[in-house]
Formats: C-alpha cells, structure tokens, sequence
C-alpha cells in the first residue's frame, strides 16, 4: 500500500524501528527530508520498512556513521574502484548505510555535487550520511526486493555476506510493526505535488 501526504515519521516510531534514542534526533529531520524526494521512491511502508531496518542494522542503531575496521581489507578492490593505493582506507564504509568504495564516492559525488572523493568525511555529516545511503539504495534498486519482501535480497544487495541476517530480519519485523500505522496513508508527498 502507498503512503498517503502529511505522512511524517515520529522519533517514537524509529524508537520502536530500533533506533538508538541518543541519534534520532540527529537524523529524523534528513529521513523525512530524503523520503519526500520522489527519485528514491521509498512510498510504501514496506519499502520503508526494509530502508529502516536496514539502516539500523548498518549504522549499528544510528550510532555509527564511519565503519570502525580501518578499510584496508578493501584495498585494491577492482569491483569497488580502489585502483590507488590506500583506496580502501580512504573509501571505507561511511554514512548510514556504509557507502565503500571509491567507485560508489565518485557516484554520490556526481549525483549530489559534492565533493566526496576529495573529502570522504564528508559522508559523516547528518544530512549526507542519510543522503548517501538514500542514493545507494536507487542503485542497488532495493525497492524492487522490498516490494517482495525479500529480506535476504534486499541484504544481500547492501552486504554480498549476508552479514548478521538475523538482526536484519529482527529489526525488519520491529520496523513494520512500528510503522503499521502509516500504513493506512495512500503517500508520502503532499496532494499538490502528486
């Protein structure tokens, strides 16, 4: 089911998606900013379900906008564009949904007009962390396995290791119970805009 206009997302719905309270703040506005955006098209409460739980597992319940290991296992991966030394290092996981990799920088760079690859701390900022992990997202063309509700595709599409599948799935269940509610909204933008 679509979402309806005026839907807004509570913080006591990202609470309840698993969200670390100390963060929702930090990043509520820039989800709402970034779900009204018609280019990502995360419309349904499924799609916004698996967006979420994904997030949160990724991110290790918001806390988390820089990937704690120091990158170096990406060095010298082709399949993510590190071509120069110390690549891996410097386009380590960032943003939500752990952005890596100079190839995805160099994307979010051109779609955004920002200059990640020159400044890849850039990622870690509020608005872009959201952003970025927004436009990864469209990439991967999650919705399409969101709309099937295919968790392990929609996983597999952000961590080729399934990485902690069990978590996902579990916060994935917290997300769509906590935003059963929205669900009774057709969508997400406003009636003149639709």
């Amino acid at each position: 089911m679509e979402l309806k206009g005026g839907l807004y997302i509570t913080p006591r719905q990202l609470l309840a998606c698993g969200a670390n309270p100390a963060y929702i703040d930090r990043y509520i506005h820039w989800i709402e900013f970034f779900k009204n955006d018609r280019r990502f098209e995360i419309n349904t409460a499924l799609r916004l379900s698996h967006f979420l739980a994904q997030l949160i597992h990724e991110s290790m319940n918001f806390s988390r906008v820089l990937e704690t290991g120091s990158g170096e296992r990406y060095e010298g991966n082709k399949k993510l564009g590190n071509t120069e030394p110390g690549d891996g290092k410097k386009y380590k996981g960032r943003g939500l949904i752990q952005i890596t990799g100079r190839w995805n920088y160099g994307a979010c760079q051109r779609f955004f007009g920002e200059p990640y690859l020159e400044r890849p701390e850039l990622m870690e900022r509020d608005k872009d962390a959201v952003a970025v992990s927004f436009w990864y997202w469209r990439f991967r063309k999650l919705n399409a396995w969101a709309d099937k509700d295919n968790l392990q595709k929609v996983t597999s599409g952000i961590n080729a290791g399934m990485d902690k599948i069990d978590r996902r799935e579990k916060l994935l269940t917290k997300s769509k119970s906590a935003l059963t509610d929205i669900s009774q909204y057709r969508n997400i933008f406003p009636p003149d805009v639709a």
